[in-house]
Formats: C-alpha cells, sequence, structure tokens
C-alpha cells in the first residue's frame, strides 16, 4: 500500500499561455522539494516535463507531463501543461484529473489568450483556482500594475497570499503573518483583505471577526478552502522560478491550504445515457468499488498503448480486475505504475486522489471509465468539452503500399490527441488530418517522419462543397429498353424540395394504388441515392432535400429493378435542372 492517505494527497495543473514558465517553474519545485538533485532548463533540453525530441527541438511544451513529489508529508501530484492554444486540448484533459489548476502568468506579459480560456474552462469545471505570478525578477515587470490588471479582467476575489520582498528575490507570506515587508503595497492590508474575503463564507466566523477585530490562521483554515471551492477566492502568489523567490513558499500553499481529493469540488459523475442520465458524485473511500477515469493515452514506442488516469473512488494494486467503460471482459492489472516525466515507476497501489498509469491495455481510450464491478456499467464523467480542430492538411504516402501504414500511424495519433482529427473525405478521395492551428498540425507532421519514420506529402485539402436546391421542382423519366428479347419498362413521377441546412436527405413514398409495385420502391430510391451522392450540376454530394416519389407505371412483363434504378436516377436529373440548384461552399459558426 502506498505510505500516503487520501487525505494528504494534492492534485495540481499548471495551466496558463505559453512562454509564463510553468515548465521551469515545475522544475523548480521538483528540485525544491527533493525530487531532483538541481533544475534542469528549456533552453538546455534537460527538464523533467519537455522529455519528448520534438519539446526539446521546439524549446515549448507539446504535451501535458505528470510529476509527483512529497512536502512537508503530503504527496503532490503536478500536471505541466502546454500553454500554446495549438495544444489546448492537452491542458482541458488534464483539468479532469486535478482538484487545483494553477494559472501561471507571465510578470512581463500578464493574462493572454490561453490564460484567459483556462480560467474559464477551470471554473466551468468547479475547480479550485489559483494565480501563481512568474518571473517577478524580470527587468521590465511592473508588478502592482500586473497585479491590478489581473484582479480588473478576473475580479476582486484576485487576492495576493504573498508579496514580492527583495527586489523580486523573496517573497513574505501575506496569511499567516501580517509583519513583513515587501515590495510593494503593504501587508498588512493584504492579509486584511484576505480574512474579509475568507469570512465572508462563513457567517459564525464573519461574526466572530467583527467582535474581535482578528482569527486565528487555523480557524481560517476550513473557510479558506470553501471560499476556493465556491470561487469566491482565487489566490495570487508572487514566484520567479529561475532564482527560485516563492517556490517554497509555493509549495507551503499545495501543502497547507489547497484541497486534497476529500475536500475539492467533486466532478460529477453520470450514469445511464442520454436524458435519463442521473448524475452522482464518487465516494473517495479506499474500499469502495473503484471508480477511475482516463484523461490521458499515450503510444510509446518502447512501452505500447498507456493509459493514464485519476483514482476517484476504492484502491487498484496489481492483480486488481477492471472493466474498461461498458465493456465484459475485464483486464487484469499486471504493473501499475506511477509517471515521473518519462519514466514509468512501478507502485503497489492507487489510492482515490492517486494518478497512475496502466500499460498494454488496448481497450484503454481516452475519456473511459474504469471500474471493478458491472453495478458500475453505463458510467461516465461529464464529458469534457474540447475546441473544434479546424485546421486541415492533406497527407498522402510517398511510397506506394504504405497507405495502411499511414492510417495505423495516424489512428495512434488520434488516440493520444483528443484535438486531432482524421477524416477520409470520399467525395475528394483525400486522406486529411486536422487539428487547432499550424504549430499543432507541423508538430504531428514531424512526429511521423521522425518517430515512426513515415515519407510523406502534404497539400491543402480540397474544397468539400456541396449541391442542394432552392424551389420545388418535379421531375419525370420513362425508361423503355427493347432489345429484341426481355425488355425493360419503369416510370417514375417525383417532386424534390429544399429542407433547412443540416437536415439531411430524406425520401418519402406516397405511390397508391401500386403504380409502382412495393419491391420496386427501394430500386427508385437507389437510383436517386445514385444522383445524389455523385452530384448533379457539379459532381458534389447533395445535401437537404426531400424526395417524393408520387406516381409511377410499371409493366407486368418488362419491369424489373434495373429499370426503376434508371428512371429513379433520370427523374431525379431532371427535378434538379428546374429547382434552383446551387453549390454549397462550407461554413463556420465562429464566437467572439
Amino acid at each position: 500500500m502506498p505510505k500516503y492517505s487520501t487525505e494528504s494527497i494534492r492534485t495540481v495543473a499548471l495551466v496558463g499561455h505559453t512562454g509564463a514558465g510553468k515548465t521551469t517553474l515545475a522544475e523548480a519545485l521538483l528540485a525544491k522539494a527533493g525530487a531532483i538533485a538541481s533544475a534542469g532548463s528549456v533552453e538546455k533540453g534537460n527538464t523533467v516535463c519537455d522529455f519528448d525530441p520534438l519539446e526539446k527541438e521546439y524549446r515549448h511544451s507539446l504535451n501535458s507531463a505528470l510529476v509527483n513529489f512529497a512536502w512537508k508529508n503530503v504527496h503532490i501530484h503536478l500536471i505541466d501543461t502546454p500553454g500554446s492554444p495549438d495544444f489546448m486540448g492537452q491542458a482541458i484533459g488534464a483539468l479532469a484529473a486535478v482538484e487545483t489548476a494553477v494559472i501561471v502568468v507571465n510578470a512581463e506579459t500578464g493574462i493572454q489568450l490561453a490564460t484567459d480560456r483556462m480560467l474559464k474552462w477551470a471554473a466551468k469545471r468547479s475547480l479550485c483556482r489559483m494565480i501563481v505570478i512568474n518571473r517577478i525578477d524580470a527587468e521590465n515587470a511592473d508588478l502592482p500594475a500586473m497585479l491590478a490588471r489581473i484582479q480588473q479582467a478576473v475580479g476582486r476575489e484576485c487576492l495576493p497570499i504573498n508579496l514580492p520582498a527583495k527586489g523580486g528575490k523573496d517573497v513574505v507570506d501575506c496569511f499567516f503573518n501580517p509583519d513583513g515587508e515587501a515590495d510593494f503595497s503593504s501587508v498588512k492590508d493584504a492579509h486584511a483583505a484576505l480574512v474579509d474575503q475568507v469570512v465572508e463564507v462563513d457567517d459564525a466566523l464573519m461574526e466572530r471577526y467583527l467582535e474581535q477585530g482578528e482569527v486565528s490562521p487555523e480557524q481560517l483554515h476550513a473557510p479558506f478552502e470553501k471560499a476556493l471551492r465556491e470561487g469566491h477566492l482565487i489566490p495570487v502568489c508572487f514566484a520567479s522560478a529561475k532564482n527560485g523567490a516563492g517556490v517554497a513558499a509555493l509549495l507551503d500553499v499545495f501543502a497547507d491550504l489547497v484541497p486534497n481529493a476529500t475536500e475539492g469540488n467533486a466532478p460529477p459523475f453520470l450514469k445511464g445515457e442520454g436524458a435519463e442520465a442521473q448524475e452522482f458524485y464518487a465516494v473517495p473511500g479506499a474500499k469502495a468499488h473503484v471508480l477511475a477515469h482516463v484523461f490521458k493515452v499515450i503510444v510509446d514506442p518502447f512501452v505500447g498503448k498507456v493509459g493514464i488516469f485519476r483514482v476517484h473512488q476504492g484502491t487498484i494494486t496489481p492483480n486488481t480486475q477492471l472493466f474498461v467503460g461498458d465493456g465484459r471482459r475485464p483486464f487484469k492489472v499486471g504493473h501499475l505504475f506511477t509517471i515521473q516525466g518519462k519514466d514509468y515507476v512501478e507502485t503497489d497501489a492507487l489510492v482515490p486522489g492517486d494518478i497512475g498509469a496502466v500499460t498494454k491495455v488496448e481497450e484503454i481510450e481516452f475519456d473511459r471509465v474504469l471500474h471493478d464491478s458491472h453495478d458500475e456499467d453505463h458510467i461516465h464523467l461529464r464529458p469534457l468539452e474540447f475546441p473544434t480542430p479546424m485546421h486541415g492538411i492533406a497527407v498522402e504516402t510517398k511510397k506506394k503500399g504504405d497507405e495502411q501504414r499511414l492510417f495505423e500511424v495516424l489512428h495512434k495519433l488520434e488516440m493520444e490527441d483528443p484535438c486531432f482529427r482524421l477524416e477520409r473525405h470520399a467525395t475528394t478521395n483525400e486522406t486529411v488530418i486536422r487539428g487547432l492551428g499550424d504549430l499543432h498540425m507541423r508538430a504531428k507532421l514531424d512526429k511521423m517522419v521522425q518517430q515512426y519514420k513515415m515519407e510523406l506529402v502534404t497539400k491543402p485539402p480540397k474544397i468539400p462543397y456541396r449541391e442542394t436546391i432552392t424551389r420545388l421542382a418535379e421531375g419525370h423519366c420513362r425508361h423503355k429498353k427493347q432489345t429484341g428479347g426481355a425488355g425493360q419498362f419503369g416510370e417514375v413521377f417525383l417532386r424534390i424540395e429544399p429542407l433547412p441546412r443540416g437536415k439531411g436527405y430524406e425520401f418519402v413514398d406516397k405511390v397508391k394504388g401500386g403504380v409502382i409495385p412495393n419491391v420496386f420502391i427501394p430500386a427508385v430510391e437507389k437510383g436517386v441515392r445514385m444522383a445524389l451522392d455523385s452530384g448533379v450540376i457539379a459532381g458534389y454530394p447533395v445535401h437537404d432535400i426531400r424526395v417524393t416519389v408520387y406516381d409511377g407505371k410499371h409493366h407486368a412483363v418488362d419491369s424489373k429493378e434495373v429499370a426503376f434504378v434508371s428512371a429513379g436516377r433520370k427523374a431525379i436529373i431532371d427535378a434538379f435542372s428546374k429547382a434552383g440548384a446551387i453549390v454549397l461552399e462550407p461554413i463556420v459558426n465562429i464566437e467572439i
């Protein structure tokens, strides 16, 4: 069993815009906690979290990375996430595994695109939020103005829990000790503002505070966490990951003030499907049935498929039998791991609050629930919301015969990244990959070349136009063929009308009196679909149309399927010529 309990576990994700110094901060935390001998640097390519060869080449985080360490008898699981909007999916996935989101802000540049997005996504997941203003020793950092801008942009609930001192070489605590000296502002005033904000969530404590004028840190602990959970307080910490200022203070905040797995806002699970699904919350007890959520999948070239999960309920040990989602066949846990950057460290148990991994379980997929009883079938976490991948590139292999391998590699990349999508367009006969931006696509292509040794040809994808109609019209065809032997005969009258965008295709049979026998109606529809799928005016598939067959004729001897297929196809072409046919371009709804 682990040497720690659920109550002593903290789970934290470092999120924020690229360049804020998240990876450097993670490195400083690891070094200060004694988990590594000394901090590496992004520039030298020797950090624990940026271990991927492409990350070293790009000097940017491309994937979320996991580490864990101890501080003050508390076990901390930390997830370092990419800051580029192109890799936002990795950061969003990490939010499903933690109680606390630490938004890291560059002291010189402040709140940027990804900063604002992650603040909102974390709030939507009901996570506790903290802000770390990093690089406080930077020459151009105006810290009072930066704090004011954050409070203006986010809200009055953003209050400093410490303040910079000694010219950005240290910080002073504002929560436990109001008597220090800071580079700007009054520590005493900052302490009073914190206490005022915290006691607002506890009426009894507020009354005592108003009567006595002061409350002890011990009395503030529970309401502090409540204020965090309710979003009534967003603590602001100052730090410099490079010179170490505020790093120990941040570790103290993790150990002493942020919630453990029993105290945070538990994520809602859903049991059942659709509108009948019922919401419930996991019980973070070690002896309960196992519930764990897979928030990350890695396809490691040496280890194979790795499923990384957060344990919400129960205890997982080697030999535990687990089901994946609604699968009927369990798998037996062989080796159980925690993750330290690129290293898999074997462990003998994972308890609620822990983050761990299993390998070589092909059934595991992103966002699946692991459980040890069929009582937990049809259970899933409230779905994560990801940006839609819009940036597309058409890819093909240089070598003939590599097509199957291309799809295998693309499928592996798709398993690892919820914002990477593989599409096969029958209309344009292209394989298209989609992501969140040019950098996202470039990283995927580089990985295919460097790791999987693929030789690729890329080009902009062809535009998948569609055809439709703008008004009601009727069409007719009498198909008659006599060749000296058995003939062909089929006559079809039909009507077409436009449908609202996105409604697709409808086929309606209104033939009366058996003028077209029921046995031939599917043949008519087959001919109609042949014309619509191949396009009528420009060779693009037809969408948003209702086709109604209402009359026709047949011959007792010469009518057969091929005749009505041909009649249906030609009748739709006839109707199209009168229906104001147009070509549609793809459109995107954008929210600004």
